[in-house]
């Protein structure tokens, strides 16, 4: 009679079957990614790769999926190395992935494009942000290995450049899993340090593994978030960095920046030199401009004759005294002639003019104005006065 396979007994018989054939275990695989999941929580990536007539299952735990320096998706062909094994608690054959590369396209130009698109997305690259790097720092602030050649090509060249220049280093590691995470501490630390007017942030040339600190998110947002103006000096002319982008300056190599950074010194001291004859040509041709103006006013006018001013001064003096004293003739004489007229209306209504001209006034004994017979009696005694003197009388017969 056959032997009964129990279910559990069967799928181990085949797990063990392929764990055996060598070929199977460390084996390279080709194909297009699907159905990629990166599960978050635990970081292991789940995903399935087919190609025209097959698919597989695979799965690439946090520990090896954090080397992968590409961040995979649907539709991208990839070549992954790892080991074809039965995952027992589902009886399915699945791919555990130790290492995963994409197909046809280096894994670290991908990692690369995929980073630069990002950071370019979000601005990190836009002109308008970059800041202007000064023209006569006091000191400068130099980002990279303290062992390494670039440091010396720096120290040399602005030594030659500008021997009183100053300086200061922040070490960093420039390769390895390290450098990403020192090289942006670095960055921060001289900000904080704040007595620097220019970074240089670099290394000397390399390979694409060499350089790779300087293709990484965090080196890029720490230059992005700089205070301090940055001047990237990464490898050689050839070599272009996401650092490069982010840059206010991109410098073709260390000692490019260091050139770049700082002036040279009898250059600025002839400039000096020039400007200065320059001012003192420009205020001397100045100067005489102003002697020649003011010869020109010493030598007409009020300058040169300063009693000249007086005399036509006294002049109109006399002239505008002639002037009030005809206005103030015709003023009194306008003023009298209207004082004339109103006195000769005025005479008209008064009654010593009247009086003068026959009329009378009659006054009662008390002194009051007579307008009436009927107020005055036979006998009473009365005042009438005329334009020249008065009378006074005796009632002896009134009419009414």
């Amino acid at each position: 009679m056959p032997k009964i396979w129990t279910v559990s007994e069967l799928v181990g018989q085949i797990g063990q079957v392929l764990q055996d054939r060598a070929d199977l275990q460390n084996c390279w695989i080709s194909g297009e990614l699907s159905n990629f999941k990166n599960h978050r929580a635990s970081g292991h990536w789940y995903f399935t790769l087919k190609d025209e007539s097959s698919s597989l299952k695979g799965v690439m735990f946090k520990s090896r999926s954090e080397r992968v320096r590409f961040v995979p998706s649907d539709g991208l062909k990839v070549m992954i190395r790892g080991n074809i094994r039965m995952y027992e608690r589902e009886g399915t054959i699945q791919f555990y992935a130790e290492e995963m590369e994409p197909s046809g396209i280096g894994q670290l130009y991908l990692a690369f494009e995929q980073l630069k698109k990002k950071l370019e997305e979000e601005g990190l690259f836009d002109p308008a942000r970059k800041k202007e790097i000064p023209r006569f720092p006091k000191r400068v602030g130099i980002v990279t290995s303290p062992t390494g050649a670039a440091i010396r090509d720096i120290i040399n060249i602005m030594g030659r450049r500008h021997p009183g220049m100053s300086w200061i280093l922040a070490p960093a590691a420039v390769q390895g899993e390290a450098a990403p995470r020192e090289v942006a501490q670095a960055i921060a630390r001289l900000n904080r340090y704040g007595n620097v007017d220019v970074l240089i942030v670099g290394r000397g040339g390399g390979s694409l593994e060499e350089l790779w600190a300087f293709n990484t998110e965090v080196v890029a947002r720490a230059i992005s978030a700089s205070v301090i103006p940055v001047i990237s000096a990464v490898g050689h002319e050839t070599d272009v960095t996401i650092s490069d982008y982010v840059a206010d300056l991109r410098a073709p190599t260390p000692s490019a920046a260091a050139e770049l950074a700082v002036p040279i010194l009898q250059d600025l001291k002839f400039q000096v030199i020039q400007l200065r004859a320059r001012l003192q040509s420009d205020m001397g041709m100045l100067i005489e401009r102003k002697r020649q103006y003011l010869d020109g006013i010493a030598n007409k006018g009020p300058l040169k004759d300063p009693f000249w001013r007086i005399d036509q001064n006294r002049q109109r003096l006399d002239t505008l005294q002639v002037r009030l004293q005809e206005s103030m003739t015709r003023f009194v004489a306008d003023k009298n002639g209207i004082l004339t007229l109103l006195a000769a209306k005025l005479d008209l209504l008064s009654p010593l003019a009247i009086l003068g001209r026959g009329y009378s006034l009659t006054y009662d004994a008390e002194g009051k104005l007579l307008r009436s017979a009927q107020k005055v009696e036979v006998d009473e005694q009365i005042r009438i006065r005329l334009g020249e003197g008065s009378l006074c009388c005796q009632v002896l017969e009134k009419e009414i």
